[in-house]
């Protein structure tokens, strides 16, 4: 058990950060792939 702890604590706050980063990435990667998407419509307006 004591050498959980410290392993828990070197290892989980980078993990936890990971997620949180590749949270906000995927909600900004949704705004692109909708922007690509709706290209082709927009260039045909042109």
């Amino acid at each position: 058990m004591d050498q959980v702890l410290p392993f828990i604590s070197e290892v989980g706050f980078p993990i936890i950060v990971t997620f949180y980063l590749l949270y906000r990435i995927e909600a900004k990667l949704e705004s692109v792939i909708q922007s690509i998407q709706s290209l082709p419509e927009k260039m045909q307006r042109l």
